[in-house]
């Protein structure tokens, strides 16, 4: 297949809070393109882009999912992400190599729990998006609401293009304010013929209204159209999208369509805005890359397929036991058969096979050059973040922000042919998601797996036996708690000992430090000086110092909100040693911190719930009962939104009582928010009371 040119590819994702939309959505995008002949259903599991068993049978995305389709003359690159809190690497490895988002809200729930972080994590990479006001046509639909709830809870600028064609159920179309017309979606062939129809008589002072606040928008990126608007000129439909995509590209305008994708109105005008408003990768700014040499060199690469080559493999997915490695190419054209170096793990790799992925179907390509998303097969070391170059001109990319997981669940073999099955199997399931970890529990000699939460654990376990055929036995899911002082501690240690005939001698004076609440650990070195440690000891002190930390000095969970300063550390010649300073610093980081009165803090949920008004009360006392905290409440027609945070050890199988107390009803999404300190009978049971 011809490569599009540069100008015409769009490398979007969907995101949003989870059941707003996004899958449905994909699915008439791949429809209507002519992608897919037959449009799937997540409610019957026949979508396309949820193609593993377990998305089918829970109706929810569990992995971002890549495809790519035509509009216009435009080339489409686009990714779904899940929408729930426990995937939410999915989410932040997606939008650290796309190029711009549709964000999508639900007309009835509107800004929820997770819509606020997806668009956080935007803000993060600085993705330029777009807003679809999904299901307009359920009952309590309300695009206002949501409209000042973005621009409030995001401190956004939202952009209205459309007005709704009826409401709830009587929704039939929009009135696009750009070219002053009605847009109607043909029921007889599935919303696949839309009809543009005058604006009706009586909605043309509404019309007005809503285009002048559209013209005073474009306006601030073009003075010229705010002169003719005030002087009674007409302002043409391409100037005010010119002018549209300008703020947009810039983060500073976020325009706004309506929809409704199960009835299947409103996708064609999201298309088109893709393709107006979101960026080209020549567009995107260029990418910062260190260069690997004589000290780390700052470079900015353009998309440019005669370029250096610079790759990032952002995701790696284990597919009947290989690799696969999915890239995107910001600058340079990487060929199958090609012999890259990953730059950060000092190894050669090769490419055996490039594909364009649909789903988890693959289409064989030859190359893939600046602005391309292939998958790669053939790349045995690489890893989430790693960045491929070439060897001549190694090249180092910002990685991505993993988040720490907050649940645990032990596990053991369940018969003993499963035993030598189960750490390859774990190994590969830690390829494909860096926020799922494994380790052996020191006292018991269990396995512990930790994860993002309940259900993580829960679809990982059962992929180990659908897909690696190793069953196994889990425990009750444990909460990952984390360990912190309540004192400042200054503490001296030597070391003197003999090794194998050799002296090993080493000292540190170390000063521990409690931080605020979320303000993560920080170890700080001595200011470099004639005659003190080498560069290399340097690095070795700051890592066996952070490996003490992670391994936590009481309960086993890792240190935080603490500044650990090494305050001396003297270097005599013939004497000091890398070992013996290395094992005074562990040792003196252990001792440092039980005289630092150590303690737990646990991890705190941010809990959205919604629940029928009569049933607020009971909710609210059951929260309370769980050590809960109310941030407030919205009222939404006959449904109350609760906003709390709780702490994530009252949460296990809240579901089930939720609906008790709801009769079925009520809903609630839950994000970690930060850690706080544990109650006293935590403490009691890891002796730090």
């Amino acid at each position: 297949m011809e490569h599009p040119p540069l100008h015409a590819i769009r490398n979007i994702g969907i995101i949003s809070h989870i059941d707003a939309g996004k899958t449905t959505v994909s699915e008439r995008v791949l429809y209507y393109t002519g992608k897919s002949h037959k449009m799937g259903e997540v409610h019957n599991g026949a979508a396309v882009m949820d193609w593993m068993e377990q998305e089918r049978e829970r109706g929810i995305t569990i992995t971002a999912t890549t495809t790519s389709c035509r509009w216009r003359d435009h080339w489409i690159n686009l990714i779904d992400t899940p929408g729930h809190i426990d995937f939410t690497i999915e989410v932040e490895r997606s939008l650290r190599v796309l190029d711009g988002a549709v964000t999508i809200f639900s007309a009835v729930e509107g800004v929820q729990s997770q819509s606020e972080s997806v668009w956080h994590q935007a803000d993060r990479y600085r993705v330029p998006r777009l807003c679809l006001i999904n299901k307009m046509d359920r009952i309590g639909a309300d695009y206002r609401r949501v409209l000042e709830q973005i621009a409030r809870r995001f401190d956004a600028r939202p952009v209205l293009l459309q007005l709704p064609l009826g409401e709830e159920g009587d929704f039939a179309g929009v009135i696009d304010l750009i070219g002053e017309r009605s847009l109607l979606f043909s029921e007889a062939d599935q919303g696949l013929t839309v009809t543009a129809e005058a604006v009706p008589a009586a909605r043309l002072d509404e019309v007005r209204q809503a285009r002048e606040a559209l013209i005073e928008a474009a306006a601030d990126f073009d003075e010229q159209i705010l002169n003719d608007f005030l002087e009674g000129r007409t302002v043409e439909p391409g100037r005010l999208r010119a002018a549209l995509r300008r703020g947009v590209l810039d983060c500073q305008l976020f325009p706004v369509l309506l929809g409704s994708a199960l009835r299947n109105k409103g996708i064609q005008p999201l298309l088109d805005a893709v393709a107006d408003f979101l960026p080209s990768p020549l567009e995107a700014p260029p990418v910062r890359a260190l260069v690997e040499g004589d000290g780390l060199q700052e470079r900015f690469l353009s998309c440019d397929p005669d370029g250096p080559l610079c790759v990032l493999a952002f995701k790696v997915l284990s597919d009947a036991g290989r690799k696969l490695t999915y890239l995107r190419v910001y600058s340079g054209t990487v060929h199958a058969g090609d012999e890259l170096f990953n730059s950060v793990r000092g190894q050669k790799e090769k490419i055996a096979r490039l594909f364009r992925m649909h789903a988890h179907k693959r289409e064989r390509i030859e190359m893939a050059r600046a602005g391309d998303i292939a998958a790669a097969v053939g790349l045995k070391d690489a890893l989430t973040g790693d960045t491929l170059s070439t060897e001549q001109e190694p090249l180092v990319l910002e990685g991505l922000t993993i988040p720490e997981p907050v649940v645990s669940l032990a596990v053991e073999p369940k018969r003993i042919d499963d035993r030598e099955k189960l750490l390859p199997a774990l190994e590969k399931l830690q390829w494909e998601d860096p926020t799922f970890r494994v380790r052996e529990d020191a006292g018991t000699g269990q396995l512990i797996l930790a994860g993002m939460g309940q259900l993580h654990l829960d679809i990982l376990t059962q992929r180990l036996a659908r897909e690696f055929g190793v069953e196994v036995v889990t425990g009750r899911p444990q909460v990952v708690y984390r360990e912190t002082l309540r004192q400042p501690v200054e503490h001296r240690e030597t070391f003197y000992r003999e090794a194998e005939g050799k002296l090993q001698s080493g000292e540190v004076l170390l000063r521990l430090e409690p931080l605020p609440r979320g303000e993560g650990l920080s170890v700080v070195l001595p200011q470099e000086e004639e005659g003190g440690l080498p560069p290399e000891w340097r690095q070795a002190l700051l890592a066996s110092l952070e490996q003490g930390c992670a391994a936590g000095v009481q309960a086993g969970y890792p240190l935080t909100d603490l500044r650990i300063s090494v305050v001396e550390a003297p270097c005599e010649a013939g004497t000091t040693t890398e070992v013996g300073l290395l094992a005074a610093a562990q040792r003196g980081l252990a001792v440092a911190a039980r005289q630092g009165r150590p303690t737990l803090l646990e991890p705190i949920m941010a809990l959205e719930l919604m629940v029928p008004r009569e049933s607020a009360g009971k909710v609210l006392g059951s929260l309370q009962q769980k050590r809960g905290r109310i941030d407030g409440m919205e009222s939404h027609g006959e449904m109350e939104t609760i906003r709390a945070r709780v702490p994530l050890t009252e949460m296990f199988d809240y579901m089930t009582e939720l609906r008790s107390a709801t009769k079925g009803r009520g809903t609630f999404s839950m994000e970690f928010s930060q850690y706080d300190q544990a109650p006293d009978e935590v403490l009691q049971k890891f002796s730090m009371k």
